[in-house]
């Protein structure tokens, strides 16, 4: 099929990069706000394992073409499929590029929307688009596994109400759908709503556990001991359930401010969802008040070592990740800050600058616990895993390992001489 891509997300880049790589004839326009050019060097793509390659390897074998603009982009053979995935905040200007991009399709095309739009915007997308029929496709991919999520799917989430339609996205996915069946087909407003649903049911479970954490705190339990017992139950699970440090992401966080968007645009109010916001915005802060705690509110002037800065591992992105309400804390008390991360620190400086109170490392972890009072981990990158003990004690002044992500046996490393305070969890030398 001949395929006409625009946007600049994550999904827009893996879906130029598969649907290239099994034959299809790919045309990719990215977003005016984020060209090739800045797309090709920016942190989170490059870093995305297989997508760059993969990228690459189809422009280089000619079923890939990027265009700089629409015109380039319709000048040749019509298109079969228009496959949309922009931002939320790209929304209007998006429809209007859709307008102007019909003359580039054949009859009977069909608009694939890969966005995170309002419920009910692929109905209205239809309505703007003459002899064109629109679906909506779940955005599901994760960040740092987006290549494996894309052609080695667990669903596809498919809201459709005409069966050709149907037939023609099945077709186009047809190389990702060989194990099993994949895709669920539900009415379009359902499947927008239902992404929606996913996110806010995750974030839940997340809050839900980081309140049960700091209630276990409160009460001397190890949270481990709960969080293994809840897991257990059949009707719970272990998904989803690990207390941390607060979540961030783009696409995380961006779907449970449109779903309250949803909630309130009906005129129904989610007391709920205001609840597992605001917890994850306090838990941002729980290491801060930990460090605080332990030295009794004399912080000016002590240097903290902090291992990770992107949302999550396997990312170069810190859209509202926890380390930004940390270093703001931290820089309040005049606390000096020494940051670690493999590959988010260009995107650290980006949005900080050159802050007097941060140094900035790339190497080896150990650097930036030199001289340090304490270490905090925010984002479990497998490096971050299992250090040198005996090293690391000796380079933390203070001996204290705060654990946002609860990944250090606290009974170990109190055995290596080191205070332990993890979400839930704690032990002393």
């Amino acid at each position: 099929m001949r395929v006409l891509i625009h946007g600049s997300e994550l999904a827009a880049a893996t879906a130029a990069a598969a649907l290239s790589w099994v034959g299809h004839r790919v045309t990719w326009l990215p977003h005016a706000s984020a060209d090739w050019p800045a797309l090709s060097t920016s942190g989170w793509l490059t870093s995305e394992p297989e997508l760059m390659r993969r990228l690459k390897e189809g422009l280089s074998q000619g079923s890939l073409r990027l265009v700089a603009d629409e015109q380039d982009a319709v000048g040749g053979e019509p298109f079969d499929v228009f496959w949309l995935a922009v931002s939320p905040d790209q929304r209007l200007d998006a429809t209007d590029s859709v307008e102007r991009l019909m003359t580039g399709l054949c009859p009977g095309a069909v608009l694939v929307n890969n966005s995170t739009f309002p419920v009910g915007e692929t109905e209205q997308l239809e309505s703007r688009i003459d002899g064109c029929r629109a679906v909506a496709l779940a955005d599901l991919l994760e960040e740092g596994r987006a290549w494996e999520a894309f052609t080695r799917p667990s669903r596809w989430l498919l809201g459709c109400d005409d069966d050709g339609a149907e037939r023609q996205v099945r077709e186009l996915l047809r190389a990702f759908n060989r194990r099993r069946e994949v895709v669920q087909r539900m009415p379009r407003r359902a499947a927008e709503l239902t992404k929606l649903a996913i996110n806010g049911m995750l974030a839940t479970r997340i809050s839900y556990m980081n309140d049960i954490a700091g209630l276990a705190d409160s009460l001397g339990v190890d949270v481990e001991h709960v969080r293994q017992g809840m897991g257990a139950d059949s009707r719970i699970g272990y998904e989803y359930l690990y207390p941390g440090c607060g979540f961030g992401g783009p696409n995380f966080s961006r779907d449970l401010m449109r779903l309250a968007d949803v909630q309130s645009a009906s005129g129904r109010h989610s007391a709920l969802l205001d609840q597992v916001l605001d917890i994850n915005e306090h838990k941002k802060e729980t290491l801060f008040r930990k460090l605080w705690a332990h030295f009794h509110g004399r912080l000016e002037g002590r240097r903290v070592a902090i291992w990770g800065a992107a949302f999550k591992p396997g990312t170069a992105r810190i859209d509202q990740a926890p380390v930004l309400t940390l270093l703001r804390a931290l820089w309040a008390q005049g606390v000096r800050v020494r940051l670690h991360d493999p590959a988010a620190i260009p995107a650290v400086l980006a949005e900080v600058g050159e802050h007097p109170l941060l140094e900035v490392f790339r190497g080896d972890p150990l650097e930036a616990c030199e001289g340090a009072d304490a270490l905090m981990l925010v984002t479990e990158w497998k490096a971050y895993w299992n250090p040198d003990w005996p090293r690391l004690a000796e380079r933390l002044g203070e001996k204290l390992l705060l654990d946002g992500r609860n990944i250090y046996d606290p009974a170990h490393v109190a055995a290596c001489g080191m205070h332990y305070r993890g979400i839930g969890r704690r032990a002393d030398p």
